[in-house]
């Protein structure tokens, strides 16, 4: 509440990002805005974690926005992507399923072999919505499948995040196993059902190692929390739940990188897992 109140004090420049930059130096936020400052929202007056976006529609933030949709009346995010995939393909197997059993009396009304009443119209409507509709739900669940094996949301595929030392348009990617476990979660059992399991709690996500920095040990990202900066502060110790930092912690992969790369190059360390340093 101090900090709220210095906020609302202070005017815009640099004296409020100071208060911003004290106030998220403990919270797991490695995303700014274009111009380095910390991601701040005046009409939720609340720091931004990162891939949260303030959805103009719904009038609130929404964790791991993707867009405002409305066919459903209600943004797509974090709570609600899983869903709004299932949603897609449900869609799109249904137009697919109602096309090819009306296809066959679609034919018999173009070679006139259906009874002349006004019921064959309806069979010709039929088939036109469900192949139209067809079309563009398999365009949709295709872009959005892209979007999952990438990592990224429509407003990150867009405009690219930008972290502490630049964008990076593929920053959140793991790897196209561990982004799908991203949403879908581990239990593939639970893919296919409307049975919320995508992992984490949609404030804080792991990142790939694009960040080099000399001065870190190569380590996995995950494991470094009780390395210590050059003021001797300790990390935070878990800035990520256990179901996301997992996905990081691949013991055979960081055996064959750290094979690849040799002993005397300088390692990558992960930037969301790297406290800034202030000045």
């Amino acid at each position: 509440y101090a900090e709220k109140e210095l906020l609302e004090r202070e005017p815009r420049g640099e004296a409020h990002q100071e208060v911003l930059r004290r106030a998220a130096k403990d919270l797991p936020i490695y995303t700014r805005t274009m111009s380095g400052a910390i991601r701040y929202c005046d009409r939720c007056q609340l720091i931004k974690p990162d891939r949260c976006h303030h959805c103009s529609v719904c009038d609130k933030c929404i964790l791991k926005m993707d867009h405002h949709c409305p066919w459903v009346n209600n943004c797509v995010g974090f709570s609600n992507y899983k869903f709004f995939l299932l949603f897609l393909a449900y869609s799109l197997l249904y137009c697919l399923f109602i096309a090819a059993t009306d296809l066959q009396y679609f034919i018999k009304f173009w070679t006139n072999g259906l009874p002349d009443t006004q019921a064959k119209f309806h069979i010709m409507f039929l088939f036109f919505a469900a192949a139209m509709f067809s079309v563009s739900l398999s365009s949709l669940f295709g872009y959005h499948c892209w979007l999952v094996s990438k990592n990224k949301s429509t407003l990150e595929a867009f405009r690219s995040p930008v972290f502490r030392h630049g964008t990076d348009k593929n920053g959140f990617s793991l790897g196209f196993s561990k982004n799908m476990r991203q949403v879908f979660g581990d239990e593939e059992k639970y893919w296919l059902l409307p049975i919320f399991s995508s992992l984490g709690d949609g404030c804080s996500f792991p990142t790939c190692l694009v960040n080099q920095d000399p001065e870190q040990p190569s380590t996995p990202a995950g494991l470094n929390s009780t390395s210590k900066n050059p003021e001797n502060r300790q990390f935070p110790a878990k800035p990520l739940r256990e179901s996301q930092s997992h996905l990081l912690t691949d013991s055979q992969s960081w055996t064959e990188g750290s094979t690849n790369l040799g002993k005397d190059k300088a390692g990558m360390s992960n930037p969301a897992l790297t406290m800034e340093n202030e000045t």
